[in-house]
């Protein structure tokens, strides 16, 4: 299977929401702090990974709505600064500027996430809002997620269209699923699961690259038997049942041509390990990393410094190295992994870790020793 692309078509396109991430410093708690400063950044997992993309020098476009307020002003220049593409952000008098709190936890405290994203412009835009032929022109990839179609019964409709769209005109969507239970309220009469997996049902077909943990798979109907943990700590067991529920999911939808899934043992808040499996659909092969002499063996983050953002890491990562020749699919999965570790070092949910880091990772520094 050929699974690289020339440079000449790399351009890869995400579609979702950016928020105001607002933030205490460091590990202090929201109550601690209020009223008094936070810290302001921009972030949203779609945007996430087109700025991480665009970071590692790839070629990223970011679609959206936004209202006209000075917050979208500053969301835009952030955005241009990083070198993500907003010439198809869509400027709107429908809906407001979406916002959510993060709590940074530490040892048996866990991170927490607080959502102030009712009646987003994103939320309220529709299909007919953007000009897809342009959008996806030359495009690569179309990346979406399950976050977005969470919103909002026509922001579903509008994630749908995209990939409609996207697969009509030849280029190839990846999504991350990436459940939220939080989300997904829209329609009283189900629960969020069942919500979230009606909505799957019918964006899975669409897609080529599926990124999903154990959790969204049963949104769908795969699951896997109960099985006890692994002498390793967890993880050996959670590659064997990832493997296992990613065949399952090939038989059921049997467009997708990889499956990857994120591995994580959390011993606390701020102890993780941390890896990585890729199942090649049409030759049945499962890749793993990150790898030590020929051998699966996780990363192990053990000060974490902020964790959210660390999937959109992995993804763009992936479709980095999905669209650069130069990559295999287990050095693309390899560098996906150490850029996703990486990024469990950086304040915020962007990535700032560089290439030549990552591949450094990639090659065995994992010593933290000082570069001079």
């Amino acid at each position: 299977m050929t699974i690289t692309q020339s440079s000449s078509k790399s351009r890869i396109v995400t579609f979702g929401e950016i928020m105001a991430r607002m933030a205490p410093s460091g590990m202090l708690r929201l109550r601690q702090v209020l009223p008094g400063a936070l810290d302001v950044t921009f972030a949203g997992a779609e945007a996430n990974v087109a700025a991480s993309i665009a970071l590692l020098g790839g070629r990223a476009d970011f679609v959206t709505a936004l209202p006209d307020s000075p917050l979208t002003e500053g969301c835009l220049g952030s955005l241009r600064s990083v070198g993500v593409g907003v010439d198809h952000i869509r400027i709107t008098d429908r809906g407001r500027f979406g916002i959510y709190f993060v709590e940074m936890g530490a040892n048996q405290r866990p991170s927490r996430v607080f959502y102030d994203r009712d009646y987003s412009a994103i939320s309220q835009a529709t299909a007919s809002d953007f000009d897809w032929n342009t959008i996806l022109d030359q495009a690569a990839w179309l990346h979406l997620t399950g976050i977005t179609p969470a919103l909002s019964r026509t922001a579903a409709e509008t994630t749908l269209y995209a990939a409609r769209a996207a697969r009509e005109r030849g280029v190839s969507v990846s999504c991350d699923v990436n459940f939220r239970s939080k989300l997904w309220r829209w329609d009283p009469a189900k629960t969020p699961a069942e919500l979230a997996g009606d909505v799957m049902q019918q964006l899975i077909p669409l897609v080529d690259l599926l990124m999903a943990n154990e959790e969204d798979f049963r949104l769908v109907g795969v699951t896997a038997p109960a099985t006890e943990q692994s002498p390793d700590g967890g993880l050996g067991v959670q590659l064997d049942r990832a493997a296992m529920m990613s065949r399952q999911m090939a038989r059921a939808f049997p467009n997708l041509k990889m499956i990857a899934t994120t591995l994580r043992e959390n011993i606390s808040a701020s102890h993780n390990n941390w890896g990585a499996m890729l199942l090649d659909v049409g030759a049945d092969v499962v890749y793993q990393a990150p790898l030590q002499n020929g051998r699966y063996q996780s990363y192990e983050i053990r000060s974490i410094v902020d964790r959210v953002g660390g999937g959109d890491a992995f993804d763009a990562g992936l479709l980095y190295g999905l669209t650069h020749s130069e990559f295999t699919l287990q050095s693309a999965l390899e560098f996906a992994t150490a850029a996703s570790c990486l990024s469990h070092s950086v304040v915020g949910d962007c990535n700032f870790a560089s290439r030549d880091e990552i591949i450094d990772l990639m090659n065995g520094a994992r010593s933290g020793r000082v570069v001079r």
